[in-house]
């Protein structure tokens, strides 16, 4: 019954050609334990336009399809056996260990709580979805990311996405990160010895 909804739903999005356009250009990966929420989740992205959509049912595995497969976007659970989606975060938002620390992640999880949502925005997730989820908050979530597009920042021992509202970042943050911008400017310009 749930399939049904989700194609009837996501037939109504196809109509919506640019979007289309938008997402079948991407590579998604998805990491989730669960084989039926992961074939749900890439029947909503190929209905949605997707055309190269990479599966993973755990922590070690979604790393290893990273390195090797390179996606646009990682869609992650919260709750895996191996490595839970927080601990992915925590190695993919590694710039100095993992090869690809500026991967958009859309954190996917049956956990309503703020606090885990804003867990997840602090270990650097661009969105959140809340278990199940539907074709059009997914495509929502995939058109921001790709529509406005955040710069990586590092807040504090955080390597996240610039935050959308500012206001929200303590200062003393936003002046270390604009400080290692600037330091980072300065050794990019200055002649190599």
């Amino acid at each position: 019954m749930l399939t049904a909804a989700v194609t009837s739903l996501t037939r109504r999005i196809m109509h919506n050609k640019p979007l289309r356009e938008m997402i079948q250009g991407l590579a998604i990966l998805i990491v989730d334990d669960n084989a039926f929420m992961r074939r749900q989740t890439r029947t909503m992205l190929t209905n949605l336009g997707a055309k190269s959509v990479y599966e993973a049912a755990d922590g070690l595995s979604a790393l290893e399809t990273i390195r090797i497969q390179d996606p646009d976007i990682m869609v992650l659970d919260w709750d895996m056996p191996v490595l839970n989606g927080p601990e992915v975060m925590r190695i993919v938002r590694s710039p100095e260990l993992f090869p690809r620390p500026n991967l958009p992640i859309i954190m996917l999880s049956e956990r309503a709580r703020r606090s885990d949502v804003l867990q997840a925005l602090r270990l650097g997730a661009h969105e959140f979805l809340i278990k199940p989820t539907s074709p059009k908050a997914l495509q929502d979530r995939l058109v921001s990311i790709m529509v406005k597009p955040r710069q990586m920042m590092q807040i504090g021992k955080y390597y996240v996405p610039k935050p959308r509202n500012p206001a929200l970042v303590p200062p003393q943050a936003l002046l270390a990160a604009a400080q290692a911008e600037a330091a980072a400017d300065i050794a990019a310009a200055a002649p190599a010895a």
